[in-house]
């Protein structure tokens, strides 16, 4: 079973900065694609960032030159590092990876629970 934790969330002013890390375990090859997306109360899911094994990127409009999503060089890690946040940003972030559980395997879709982030004004 492969699990993805998120972790980092928390209260911060507008303006401020955070840094949230989703980390794989269980039985898993490899993740291929690994992203963040969010959900605010009332709205549907979003996608916030997607970064690829090779390390191309994919941001939302509504965050791009604020967020920067990266990975560690195992791969299996990935981190949105966000600042100038606003309260709009206030939403749960959750984490999602397509992970193979052999080489060249098919590719098979894994969410984290969600950490929480709220921005004041």
């Amino acid at each position: 079973q492969v699990q993805l934790v998120e972790s980092g969330g928390g209260l911060v002013q507008a303006g401020g900065s955070l840094t949230l890390s989703c980390e794989a375990s269980g039985r898993f090859f490899s993740f291929n694609v690994m992203g963040w997306y969010r959900q605010a109360p009332g709205k549907q899911r979003e996608l916030v960032a997607t970064i690829t094994s090779a390390g191309t990127t994919v941001y939302a409009d509504s965050i791009k030159g604020r967020f920067t999503i990266s990975r560690d060089g195992a791969g299996n890690t990935v981190y949105l590092q966000m600042s100038s946040l606003k309260p709009e940003d206030t939403a749960t972030y959750f984490c999602k990876g397509y992970y193979t559980a052999y080489n060249d395997g098919p590719n098979f879709p894994s969410w984290g629970q969600g950490t929480q982030v709220t921005v004041s004004s």
